[in-house]
């Protein structure tokens, strides 16, 4: 039987062989595992600490090859013996508690004399909280039951929005870190997100919220990428109680909220995380080298064992219904798909389907998203892909991967070696339409101009780096800068020719939608432990005497416009003149470059025989532009022809400039 991933793409056919033995393993997977909703996902419901009806509280920890077990916690005074855990046939270790020794809480550990005959105490694999003594910087868990109410309900589904009256809308997400949401220097929480920073993002007009760092983390600074605690809430922003209040605030607001998941790796370190957690290398990762991820320095899990498998979709479940999560991004996704994690140049399919791919990872990924799916059938997952894996974001039924989006990637790399490396009057307008417009149209994309991968320290915001250290002093309305007007109006086009071109979805990281300056550090040794750039300086934003309010105005005008279902058209592009237009979600976009010319008169093809109106324009006074162009114009069509349309409008185009033209009702 042929997949229909390959009656999609049949450039594919060379590779149906291994299509189709990815399906097989799938299938074969699934039906070792049972229902994907019964006990392969409900690891979380046995494992760790539940609750009896009688009261008692049961403990569970799956440690095959260790020698013992004890809890140990303020209920028994921390005895390293006084708590035995009896070992059954298959290597789950067992101890029930009575009635009020443990409550919602309690600090815990387990001592594991492990099979290499160390002798540690642990952090539970299932614990919901984990804890950091602020003086000796320990980590101790925290049994925390689950709640008698289930979360709150979704926000409503997806709807029509205003743009012109054409489109539909899609997802725009906002990516966020909770910690460094707050202006003062120190860590934010997830009561001041929910109170200061929930409201300014659907003001703006996003669709969704994307949080970072929500998985425990002993490390502050990895940006809550080398997780220690799968389960836990990371105790420095609040409790999960304060994450479901943040969660039932954003969807008040009709905002649904994705988690930055990351099961691609895992923290090494001893005391806080999985590693050796029965003495052994290979419990939950792989043993030997492929067990270890040497650029990021953590643990590879081994998805081909079962245990693994139920921790680990357990987890996309437990995310879901009990805090009431309407999506994953997945973190890492090409480093799980290839056994050299991606670290290399692709060349074409064949090193899509090659030896080098993970199939015991695309299987996971394949029954995760099914999971997730078969869960909340309205789920969003979106994959951190840059190798480009046909497939990706197609069903599991078809031979594909089953996530609903993946980013973008080669977007903002291009942007960032783009504004490096060449003035921008040099810029080439087929290069930029040529790398926006290279993908597989089959498959969702999320486009994006830059994330947190680009603000990190080492790099630069993008407004940073078109506008330099003249943002510290030039900012002021009234200053006169050639350098800001330049940096103000690219800034703009770069995000309009993004979210009309490179994705049927949208991607910003926190502050970016004003231009926030400089670059995220989080406190280190290296900075001397010091906040200054792990925040968010929203004062830039909100004053009304500096130019970041018109980057502001700019992104809210953006998330009104509607996002493409389709490719977009080619309607004119003149290298010459820096000229570029184009349909996209059935509005014509007219794009000048050029940093001097300003063309009058131009006459631009339009798809259709009606009048257009001008729906937005880049460089109205109240974007921060020089308003050249008369507000709610209207351009009268002709029949002339102009390339390949029959019929065409006359426009006026500044330089680094663009317009967005809706069509009107057609003339009788």
């Amino acid at each position: 039987m042929i997949p229909e991933l390959i009656r999609l793409d049949p450039t594919l056919t060379p590779y149906t062989a291994e299509i189709q033995q990815r399906l097989a393993l799938y299938q074969a997977t699934q039906e070792r595992l049972g229902p994907l909703t019964g006990a392969i996902s409900q690891g979380h419901a046995y494992f760790g600490f539940t609750q009896t009806t009688a009261g008692s509280v049961v403990y569970r920890e799956w440690a095959p090859v260790a020698t013992s077990l004890h809890l140990i916690g303020d209920f028994n005074g921390w005895n390293r013996s006084a708590t035995p855990l009896v070992r059954d046939d298959h290597g789950t270790w067992e101890v029930t508690l009575p009635p009020g020794a443990l409550v919602q809480g309690s600090r815990v550990k387990v001592h594991v004399h492990a099979a290499d005959d160390s002798r540690l105490d642990r952090i539970p694999a299932y614990i919901r909280r984990a804890t950091q003594d602020p003086e000796t910087k320990d980590f101790c868990g925290e049994v925390w039951f689950a709640p008698s109410s289930s979360p709150t309900p979704p926000p409503p589904p997806l709807l029509p929005i205003l743009g012109g009256g054409v489109g539909e809308e899609g997802l725009r997400i906002y990516e966020a870190h909770v910690g460094m949401a707050q202006e003062e220097p120190g860590v934010g929480t997830f009561a001041e997100f929910t109170e200061k920073i929930l409201p300014r993002i659907a003001a703006l007009g996003y669709s969704a919220v994307q949080l970072m760092a929500v998985q425990e983390h002993p490390y502050y600074g990895s940006f809550g990428y080398h997780v220690s605690s799968f389960y836990g809430v990371s105790s420095r922003f609040g409790t999960p109680d304060d994450l479901r209040a943040l969660i039932e605030r954003a969807h008040a607001l009709g905002l649904r909220v994705l988690m930055d998941l990351v099961h691609s790796h895992a923290v090494k370190n001893l005391l806080e995380g999985l590693s050796r957690f029965d003495g052994t290398e290979w419990q939950y990762f792989h043993d030997g080298p492929r067990g270890f991820h040497r650029g990021w320095d953590s643990r590879c899990f081994d998805y081909g064992k079962l245990e693994v498998l139920r921790f680990l979709l357990s987890n996309v479940r437990y995310w879901l219904e009990e805090y009431g999560f309407d999506g994953f991004r997945f973190d890492g996704v090409t480093s799980m798909l290839y056994h050299d994690h991606g670290v290399r140049d692709f060349q074409g399919y064949r090193d899509y389907f090659s030896a080098n791919v993970d199939n015991e990872a695309v299987c996971y990924l394949q029954l995760a998203n099914a999971l997730a799916h078969e869960i909340q059938p309205d789920v969003l997952t979106v994959a951190e892909d840059v190798s480009g894996m046909p497939g990706l974001c197609r069903p599991v039924g078809e031979g594909g991967i089953g996530f609903d989006y993946r980013l973008a990637m080669g977007v903002p790399d291009f942007w960032i070696k783009l504004t490096k490396d060449t003035p921008d009057e040099a810029w080439s307008v087929g290069n930029i339409w040529g790398t926006l417009t290279n993908r597989r149209f089959s498959e969702k994309h999320i486009g994006y101009a830059e994330s947190h991968d680009q603000s990190i320290v080492g790099d630069q915001t993008l407004a940073f780096r078109l506008m330099g250290l003249q943002m510290y002093t030039e900012m002021a309305i009234g200053r006169e800068s050639l350098v800001v007007d330049r940096g103000m109006a690219l800034h703009k086009l770069i995000r309009l020719l993004t979210y009309t071109l490179a994705g049927e979805g949208w991607l910003s990281f926190i502050g970016n939608e004003f231009g926030h300056p400089e670059w995220v550090d989080f406190p280190r040794e290296g900075n001397d432990w010091s906040y200054t750039y792990a925040r968010r300086q929203w004062s830039l934003a909100d004053s009304p005497f500096l130019r970041y309010q018109f980057l502001q105005a700019f992104d809210k005008a953006l998330m009104h416009l509607p996002q493409p279902t389709s490719p977009p058209e080619l309607l004119a592009l003149h290298e010459d003149n820096h000229l570029l237009v184009y349909q996209s979600a059935g509005l014509v976009i007219a794009v000048n470059l050029h940093p001097t010319q300003s063309l009058s008169d131009l006459r631009i093809p339009v798809p259709e025989p009606c009048d257009y109106h001008l729906l937005l324009d880049t460089d109205q006074t109240a974007l921060g532009g020089q308003e050249r162009v008369l507000e709610k114009s209207t351009y009268v069509w002709e029949p002339l022809a102009v390339g390949q349309a029959a019929q065409s409008i006359q426009v006026y185009l500044p330089s680094r400039c663009a317009l967005v033209l809706a069509p009107t009702k057609a003339r009788e």
